[in-house]
């Protein structure tokens, strides 16, 4: 089997091609958004005019270290295309992001894009989302407070697990590019993704959470036999 690296850099590759000149783009965050953004960086490097709206610092840092032109999303405006990983993809391309922490600038430039393209391996598709942690961002008042009544929200929903702080590599708690902490919900299944959604942007003290539902308009999925293109039903 091909190895995930290269699987990711395939469904990168593909989606490239949807990629016009003179579109603004929404660039994501992740080990396969980074591959998009090289690969990217290459047309523009043989013409290609764009101009790009990181979803991080961190994609900030390699589109200009790789000459892609950038903006912000208040001086681009509304953008013709966004192109992002995700930890899963679930059914109707409902998905769970920000492994990486970068949930809630990726959420705001995908709801800013006339298109959402999700590119991922193969192994991030899934039957019922879950599995992966849900990640979810809150500001660092009150946080056990929050974390208590994310707990009672989560279980009105239909869902159960364990809430985790997320750590760094230090140990460190997890400070996102505003200033927020996460946590992680580790839940298994989650068999309504809607009704999660809105029991946890209920909680006050919430800022984002994960579930990018009905913002996803394609996902390109790379494997072993191939890529595979889904679009989300009308």
């Amino acid at each position: 089997m091909a190895h995930a690296e290269d699987l990711k850099r395939r469904a990168a590759a593909h989606a490239v091609e949807y990629v016009k000149d003179g579109m603004r783009l929404g660039l994501g965050t992740g080990s396969t958004a980074r591959h998009f953004v090289e690969l990217l960086a290459e047309k523009v490097y043989a013409g290609l005019k764009v101009i790009g709206v990181p979803t991080s610092e961190q994609t900030l840092a390699q589109a200009v270290e790789l000459g892609v032109p950038i903006g912000t999303l208040d001086e681009v405006g509304e953008l013709d295309l966004c192109v992002d990983g995700a930890d899963e993809v679930g059914p109707g391309l409902a998905l769970v992001k920000g492994g990486g922490g970068a949930l809630l600038r990726e959420k705001i430039v995908a709801r800013a894009a006339k298109e959402m393209v999700v590119i991922a391996d193969h192994t991030k598709k899934v039957d019922v989302l879950g599995r992966f942690p849900l990640p979810i961002e809150i500001v660092d008042f009150g946080a056990t407070s929050i974390a208590r009544s994310l707990e009672e929200a989560i279980r009105s929903a239909g869902c159960s697990g364990e809430l985790r702080p997320r750590r760094d590599r230090d140990g460190h708690p997890f400070i996102t590019d505003h200033g927020h902490v996460l946590l992680d919900a580790h839940l298994g299944r989650i068999p309504d993704p809607a009704a999660l959604a809105r029991a946890i942007s209920e909680v006050p003290g919430v800022v984002e959470h994960g579930l990018f539902l009905g913002l996803a308009s394609r996902a390109v999925l790379a494997g072993a036999d191939g890529v595979l293109v889904i679009d989300r039903q009308a």
